[in-house]
């Protein structure tokens, strides 16, 4: 495929180049156990959707659950190639549910409908490194612009394949992946999922295959560009950009300016459909002491809607770097124009340091679900050509800054989506609380 010859030319490049890298992680490697490193998790989430507008569906979801994930990270051997290991384990334990009220995607469910009362699995890789360049193999979480696995819900989904990162040159990181199955790691602990997208609506679009290539490069202190390309095989080539504009007024004021635009096409027996989707968004925040306030504005130009990776045909992914990509919707529709107007208060300005406020409006209309490939995918899902709908986010978040409970954190995050017939109605909140310890 042609996007991993322009790997293999990068990375050609960048190892000609390492006159201008600077100093070699791996002449400073300390070996395979000094350079280790163990990290457990303990992650306690609540989440309780309503739906308002679901006549003969399920009203509600409501499910609590928590979760254990030790993550351990070999040093690499000394040497001119060093080797190592990665491996994870997950136990993720129900804490409440019910057959009517399963289905937040935090746990896998069985035959009956039921989530399942306990389930576990673990997944690690091998790793050498030259330089300042990583080849990965095995279970991984890759997590850029174009293949990005879930971390919204009780575990980050994984992914097999091989991984390659390398940064010779200062400023610059380079990433190519080529992957072939999937875990959703809440929902699944299957990790020969199907490579699948998250608005296939139930048709389960199987991309056997995925490649990508990518990387971003610091200009400046304050202003960094990103590229990336992919490949879904028979579904779409997918292209993505970013411009990030920063401007310092003082020390407690900044300017910050930040452009993404993702060029989608259907590709070889395009499963999905027909698809020739340009989508953008382009925010500004202004910064001041403790104060942030931001606008943005969103666009589909296409006649289906912008998509992007879902694990198994269950929890989506996080490769969707847009900026009204929010907590319930994406903003994503057809021919869909969004705004999206957000304040953010970091109280460590009033002498609380950890704790935060954010809170968020978006709207968006213009909706044309009407024009796109009868035969594909998304045909008869988003209703007629003038929907429309909006969404309010509210969330607080506290950090215990010091002592034995250290990096304890407690979220609460409350959504409230509206909509015409295209989609639902319902409030939503979800209650995350984390304890991160450092074991090595």
């Amino acid at each position: 495929m042609q996007v991993m010859k322009w790997s293999a030319l990068a990375l050609a490049v960048t190892a000609g180049t390492t006159q201008l890298a600077f100093a070699s992680a791996q002449e400073e490697s300390k070996g395979f156990i000094d350079d280790s490193s163990l990290t457990l998790l303990n992650k306690n989430y609540t989440f309780y959707r309503n739906f308002l507008n679901n006549p003969g569906g399920q009203n509600y979801r409501n499910e609590w659950a928590h979760g254990i994930m030790a993550d351990y990270q070999s040093g690499y051997t000394q040497g001119t190639v060093g080797f190592g290991v990665d491996a994870h384990a997950m136990l993720g334990i129900k804490l409440n549910s019910g057959k009517g009220t399963a289905g937040t995607g935090l746990m896998p469910r069985g035959s009956d409908g039921r989530s399942q009362d306990d389930y576990s699995y673990a997944g690690g890789a091998v790793k050498a490194r030259i330089s300042n360049t990583e080849f990965k193999y095995g279970n991984l979480m890759p997590a850029n612009p174009v293949f990005a696995v879930g971390t919204a819900r009780l575990f980050p989904g994984s992914t097999e394949g091989f991984q390659i990162l390398s940064s010779e040159i200062e400023g610059l990181n380079l990433e190519a992946g080529h992957f072939t199955s999937i875990r959703d790691g809440s929902a699944s602990t299957d990790r020969n999922g199907r490579i699948t997208l998250a608005y296939d609506f139930g048709a389960v679009v199987d991309a056997q295959n995925v490649d990508y290539l990518g990387g971003s490069y610091s200009l400046t202190d304050n202003v960094s560009v990103t590229v990336y390309g992919s490949e879904f095989q028979d579904v779409w080539r997918q292209y993505y950009g970013n411009l990030n504009y920063n401007i310092p007024f003082s020390d407690t004021q900044a300017l910050n300016f930040d452009f993404n635009i993702y060029r989608t096409s259907d590709e070889g027996k395009s499963l999905a459909g027909e698809i020739d989707n340009t989508t953008w968004s382009l925010s500004a925040g202004y910064t001041i002491g403790a104060h942030k306030f931001t606008l943005a504005h969103q666009r589909v130009n296409g006649d289906e809607p912008f998509d992007y990776l879902s694990m198994d045909g269950q929890n989506a992914g996080d490769s969707i770097f847009l900026a009204n990509s929010v907590q319930y919707s994406d903003f994503n529709a057809p021919n869909e124009k969004s705004w999206q107007v957000r304040y953010d208060l970091n109280m460590a300005e009033f002498g609380v340091p950890g704790l935060s406020f954010m809170t968020r409006y978006i709207t968006g209309d213009d909706i044309d679900g009407t024009k796109m490939d009868p035969t594909g995918v998304y045909a008869g899902n988003f209703g007629g050509d003038d929907e429309k709908h909006w969404e309010r986010d509210i969330e607080a978040k506290y950090v215990v800054q010091e002592g034995s409970a250290k990096d304890l954190s407690f979220r609460v995050r409350q959504a409230t989506h509206r909509a015409t017939s295209f989609d639902s109605d319902l409030d939503e909140v979800r209650l995350i609380v984390e304890y991160p310890l450092s074991i090595l």
